[in-house]
């Protein structure tokens, strides 16, 4: 049995109507969603840093 906390109050999800359910499966999918977008910009952020750092690298010198 799967249960299900929301604002303090415990639900069994399987006494959840139908459309709760999917309402339920959309948050999951949303939450998964975001959850990979979240890691890919941390991907990305690391990408620009290590960017950022080879263009100081490159720039010229002062003299």
């Amino acid at each position: 049995m799967a249960t299900l906390n929301i604002d303090g109050k415990e639900y069994d999800t399987e006494q959840l109507s139908e459309a709760a359910r999917e309402q339920l499966a959309s948050i999951q999918l949303v939450d998964q969603k975001l959850a990979q977008l979240q890691q890919e910009a941390a991907i990305l952020q690391t990408a620009r840093n290590a960017y950022a750092q080879a263009l100081q690298a490159e720039l010229p010198k002062e003299s």
